[in-house]
């Protein structure tokens, strides 16, 4: 490892704003009351990489907490730093691995989640580790509430046709999606947040998939 990845994870272990492994077991089911000190709805960003879409969701909807969960604490350094920096209350950050997401979420603990540009996993050997193989979905229409949201971006066409087809299978009520978000009349302040993938995509003049869904419940 760098000498600047180490640098970054011994300075992500001083962050406030950031949990790590186990020391987010304690906080399953209290995550707005305990962490954030507050009761407002709690939305989740996974594989959040540096954290962009967290931040700037976080900017956007004060009235809402949100955590970016990611396993590689390098990534969720820049995010966190930036949080701390600009002093944006409403957001943390979770070092896990997402499969772990039911041991430090309650049933019907979270609004919303978010997944933005996550490794595709093409590989037919590696279907069961894609965040929207039926294993993930049924963890997130655990913690999801009722009424939750779900939402995908991503640039790999493969990986959008697989998730459509799961959520055919859960019919699960899709109510936006389009192939080219950019060539779409879906775009609003929330969507045209670009994450550092985004924009390496989107130079190339790469169509971003984007899918919002209802999980039945």
């Amino acid at each position: 490892m760098g000498k600047d990845k180490l640098r970054k994870f011994a300075e992500v272990a001083t962050f406030k704003n950031v949990v790590q492994l186990d020391e987010g077991l304690g906080y399953k089911g209290k995550w707005s009351s305990e962490f954030f000190g507050n009761d407002k709805p709690l939305v989740l960003e996974l594989a959040c990489g540096k954290g962009e879409y967290t931040v700037n969701l976080a900017k956007l909807f004060p009235d809402r907490n949100f955590i970016g969960i990611d396993y590689k604490g390098n990534r969720i350094w820049r995010g966190a730093k930036t949080a701390l920096e600009e002093g944006i209350a409403n957001v943390g950050f979770l070092r896990i691995q997402i499969e772990k997401i039911l041991e430090f979420f309650t049933e019907n603990e979270v609004s919303e989640i978010w997944i933005t540009f996550p490794d595709p996993q093409p590989q037919d050997s590696r279907e069961k580790k894609r965040l929207t193989n039926p294993r993930f979905l049924e963890r997130y229409q655990l913690v999801l509430k009722e009424e939750g949201m779900m939402h995908l971006k991503t640039d790999n066409d493969g990986f959008y046709a697989y998730t459509l087809e799961q959520l055919t299978l859960l019919e699960a009520p899709k109510n936006r999606e389009t192939t080219d978000l950019y060539k779409s009349d879906l775009v609003d302040e929330v969507l045209s947040i670009k994450t550092y993938y985004e924009r390496k995509y989107l130079a190339v003049d790469k169509n971003i998939n984007y899918v919002q869904w209802k999980f039945k419940k």
